[in-house]
């Protein structure tokens, strides 16, 4: 089961290029963006995303950091910093119509490119650097992967 209201995307780079994907539906159809999705309920959001990604285009990632966080007033979205694990990237053919790896610089000129996916990539261009890593914190209540935190 999808879940509209909490949604993740990632950067992934790959031999100093960014992962993007033509959009095939809605509002972000025919453009590119950086790749994403919904949360499924009970599903952590550094799951979340390494699941879309691998879905939209065979890559696996892993969560290294939080980049940005979008807040809407009935939905969020978390942008992580991905680490490229393996595959080679190609599309689902659904979702998507084309895999793409850019420079951020290129990306952001392009007329193509969603609002949000330029307005990230700008700030990764400015700051790179700019991350909440994951903590260490250790639950007493939790079990370990029923939670993360980032930032403490």
């Amino acid at each position: 089961m999808s879940n509209r209201y909490y949604a993740v995307c990632g950067i992934l780079e790959i031999d100093s290029k960014i992962l993007f994907v033509r959009h095939t539906y809605g509002q972000a159809k025919d453009r590119i963006l950086i790749p994403g999705g919904y949360v499924k309920e009970g599903e952590l959001a550094t799951h979340a995303i390494s699941r879309e990604i691998f879905e939209e285009t065979g890559v696996t990632a892993e969560t290294v950091s939080v980049f940005a966080i979008q807040f809407k007033g009935d939905q969020w979205c978390v942008v992580f910093n991905m680490k490229y694990v393996s595959g080679d990237p190609h599309s689902d053919g659904y979702e998507n119509s084309e895999v793409l790896l850019l420079t951020p610089e290129e990306a952001v000129k392009r007329p193509d490119i969603t609002n949000m996916s330029r307005a990230i990539l700008n700030a990764y261009i400015s700051d790179r650097d700019n991350i909440l890593k994951k903590g260490e914190y250790r639950s007493i209540s939790l079990k370990a992967g029923e939670y993360e935190i980032f930032g403490v």
